[in-house]
């Protein structure tokens, strides 16, 4: 019998019996729930919301973090796994995810209050409130610490001026975690809710990429919040850092997911295609291409649980959390085009989703830290010379 799926390597023998049951649990829901709407959606530039309380009930919304703030408590490597069936359906769905769990309720738990916890993160891991993380200018990307954003302290508050940009979930959110530099040059982070009087959150729209995904703008103009908004535990650059970290490994997770969706459909269709007399799949050229393709995804998959079980241990590195997200991304993005490629012109139709995931790809490609920049962070690391300078 021909081999079928992506598992060459028999990895889920590494995974335990609970890691297995959620991570088929959560495909299971992609493809009955997701796949079947995700597409309109995709047209429309919207963010599929009926899908949250969903999420939410199935513990997916936080759920590696503590299970007395309401949420699932489960394991590193399971939550990458909800990350990758995610993505196996749409990187905005993953994004969504990621961003509400490692880049709000993650600082939340790291950095905040007992009360802000107590407050933040039970509604969030319900999908009853929405977070997005405002840390990217419209001229400060990969150099964060030169953000422009300031919060002024002026006796009981902190007054909050400055623009975020490519901000996912900017204007579905009803809390943004903003960061900004106070009197002391300090970056650090503060709450701001939806409503704040001169806080706008405006649509960014026109995108090829990350249709499904709500990205937006965020504008602070002389906005007042209390002390008690401000995260207590962040401070400097490296808070903001560590929050990253909690994406970037969820995305080399959802990498795997996103080339996985390509190469399923690429492998069916070249059997089912037939020119020549025979089905596509027969011919040289296109048995190099998915045997290449495979390859790469079964690479990518011990990497991914390799960086999981050492952050269930404490030891996983920022260093290798880069090497997992330049990796897998720059592979996905190589096997989303090359399946595009045996599909021919039918790769760029909607039906076969393969050209759906090479257009998110090329901004997962990017955003958590550029290809590049991932290469400097490690050539740093090896070499102990840095190049940003």
């Amino acid at each position: 019998m021909p081999f079928q799926g992506v598992d060459f390597l028999h990895l889920d023998d590494e995974l335990k019996p609970e890691e297995r049951m959620i991570r088929d649990e959560v495909r299971r829901w992609v493809e009955a729930q997701v796949l079947p709407i995700i597409v309109p959606h995709y047209e429309a530039g919207t963010f599929p919301m009926t899908l949250i309380p969903q999420m939410a009930a199935m513990g997916l919304l936080g759920a590696n973090l503590d299970p007395k703030y309401g949420c699932a408590g489960l394991n590193s490597v399971a939550y990458g796994l909800i990350n990758q069936e995610l993505e196996r359906g749409d990187s905005g769905l993953r994004s969504f995810v990621s961003v509400q769990s490692g880049l709000v309720m993650w600082p939340i738990a790291e950095y905040g209050s007992e009360a802000q916890k107590d407050r933040w993160l039970p509604k969030m891991a319900r999908g009853e409130t929405i977070g997005c993380f405002g840390l990217t200018e419209p001229d400060f990307g990969s150099n964060p610490e030169g953000m422009i954003t300031r919060a002024e302290k002026r006796g009981a508050e902190y007054i909050l001026n400055g623009t975020k940009m490519w901000i996912t979930n900017g204007t579905i959110a009803d809390v943004a975690l903003i960061w900004a530099k106070d009197d002391q040059e300090i970056i650090r982070g503060f709450l701001v809710e939806k409503g704040t009087p001169g806080f706008q959150q405006n649509k960014v729209t026109d995108k090829f990429s990350l249709r499904a995904s709500d990205t937006g703008e965020l504008v602070l103009q002389d906005v007042h919040i209390p002390e008690a908004n401000r995260l207590p535990g962040t401070d400097g650059i490296k808070s903001t850092l560590r929050c990253l970290n909690q994406a970037r490994y969820g995305i080399a997770w959802g990498a795997i997911g996103a080339a996985a969706a390509c190469y399923d459909r690429a492998l069916t269709y070249a059997k089912e295609r037939v020119q020549f007399t025979r089905p596509i799949a027969g011919y040289q050229l296109v048995q190099q291409k998915l045997v290449e393709m495979l390859t790469e995804i079964t690479k990518m998959q011990p990497l991914a649980l390799r960086l999981g079980r050492l952050k269930d241990q404490g030891r996983l590195s920022h260093v290798q959390i880069s090497m997992g997200k330049r990796n897998n991304v720059f592979h996905a993005l190589r096997i989303a085009r090359v399946a595009r490629d045996i599909l021919g012109a039918n790769g760029i139709m909607y039906e076969h989703q393969i050209a759906r995931h090479l257009c998110n790809l090329e901004s997962v490609y990017t955003y958590e830290g550029t290809h590049d920049i991932h290469t400097l962070i490690l050539g740093e690391h090896i070499t102990g010379l840095s190049a940003f300078t």
